[in-house]
């Protein structure tokens, strides 16, 4: 007889822990979803009442018409899972997160100043928060001190519960450039660790990142909204150095992401020969053609201006940076219609950190409100980001792939806020979230 499972976590790792020991030493166990339908992230085809079929961490099979509806089909000791009214869809992938940022009840600036192992608790739990919203993958673009590789580890083993992890270390940087601490006086000398300047100096900052577990670089091409004291669209490193740090990463098979905001910025790190430009707020349509040429993948966060429109000063960023940040959100917004017009490669980057994580998915809708498709929103998610990361096997709901699967309430081609409200989450084959809505 089959037994029907209903593994609701809410807020308890050891609960997702324990199944997860479970469902990884029993290989032979299977674990069987049965939704509504079942969306073909590729085609953009539903497959009408599913029956997904995963075993270990791995889809087995999917099973679907007449052959769905037999009892026989399903073994006797297999775990069925039932979600009505449900649309099953691959787990979401942003690709440019910041898990080790404060809570959201601290200040701009004090969260500057917290320590290490304070910031590595952040990390764990924005990790679980952010899985538990229905992203199983995500890129972490630059932490300090290694805190996001140590917590990348951690989920690895299955210590903590948390999304699939890219992460870069700290990120690369000019002196006194975005990528610095450019809020301590002079006196004191400091600055951020991931901080070279010259061809040679930053092939060796870019050897150390992978030295201690990086496995993604990231560096910052211009000035930043969140910064102190450099203007958004302005230059940082030269060509010569860009290509010194894409070469290094390429050679260790690293993607490798660019912050930039300006279109100098941007054209430069595009010709270095970059994976991805982070932002891209300034796009014309020369560097628009050129990412296009490139195969370059534009992650840009169209979203995060309206949180700090609404709670930045509230929550202490200084004017400097919510000026910088009300100047550039519109010229972002229409260089991501026109990117998407012209047919650019792009991926889902939220920047979640300038915003609470775990409301990752709200900018789903803010994609389809400035230029994409219900579907291109999603793609942006999942196959392309798999891509952009030279994984074959994450991000499609097929057998041979790994079972990465969501499920929300309604159809997401219909109204894609409903990726706001995920109500299944399996990661590798481990539930951690069954909580219909």
């Amino acid at each position: 007889m089959n037994h029907v499972l209903r593994c609701i976590l809410i807020g308890s790792i050891s609960v997702a822990a324990s199944y997860g020991a479970a469902a990884e030493t029993v290989s032979k166990h299977v674990v069987v979803l049965r939704a509504d339908r079942l969306l073909d992230v590729v085609s953009g085809n539903f497959v009408e009442r599913p029956l997904v079929f995963i075993e270990g961490n791995t889809i087995l099979k999917i099973v679907t018409g007449a052959a769905a509806l037999r009892n026989d089909i399903i073994p006797n000791n297999a775990t069925v899972i039932e979600l009505p009214g449900q649309t099953l869809l691959p787990g979401f992938m942003d690709m440019h997160v910041h898990l080790s940022s404060a809570s959201k009840d601290i200040s701009f600036l004090e969260s500057r100043l917290q320590s290490v192992p304070r910031r590595t608790v952040n990390a764990v739990k924005n990790a679980k928060t952010t899985l538990l919203a229905g992203f199983t993958s995500v890129r972490n673009v630059g932490a300090s001190d290694y805190t996001v590789i140590a917590v990348r580890d951690a989920v690895n083993v299955g210590d903590v519960p948390g999304p699939r992890i890219w992460a870069t270390g700290p990120s690369l940087g000019i002196t006194g450039g975005h990528c610095d601490d450019n809020y301590a006086p002079p006196e004191l000398k400091q600055k951020s660790q991931g901080i070279a300047d010259g061809p040679w100096a930053v092939k060796a900052k870019v050897r150390e990142n992978i030295k201690y577990g990086a496995n993604a670089i990231k560096f910052c091409a211009t000035g930043g909204v969140f910064s102190r004291g450099t203007k958004v669209g302005a230059i940082q490193y030269s060509l010569e150095e860009m290509q010194a740090i894409v070469e290094e990463s390429h050679r260790r098979d690293m993607v490798v992401a660019a912050h930039a905001h300006g279109t100098e910025g941007i054209r430069t790190a595009i010709i270095a020969g970059v994976d991805s430009i982070e932002h891209a707020s300034i796009l014309d349509d020369e560097t628009i053609m050129l990412a296009k040429e490139y195969g370059t993948y534009l992650s840009m966060d169209i979203y995060n201006t309206e949180y700090t429109f609404a709670f930045g000063k509230a929550n202490g960023v200084p004017e400097e940076n919510l000026k910088k940040d009300e100047a550039i959100g519109q010229i972002q917004r229409d260089s991501f219609t026109a990117a998407v017009k012209a047919g650019v490669n792009m991926v889902f980057g939220s920047d979640a950190a300038i915003y609470p994580h775990g409301d990752n998915a709200k900018q789903f809708s803010r994609m389809v409100t400035y230029g994409m498709t219900e579907l291109q929103a999603i793609q942006a998610a999942t196959v392309n980001a798999a891509t952009m990361m030279k994984r074959d096997n994450i991000a499609q709901l097929k057998q041979g792939f790994l079972a990465d699967i969501v499920a929300v309430p309604a159809n997401p081609l219909e109204d894609i806020s409903v990726t706001e409200r995920v109500s299944f989450v399996m990661k590798n084959g481990i539930i951690y979230k069954e909580q219909l809505n």
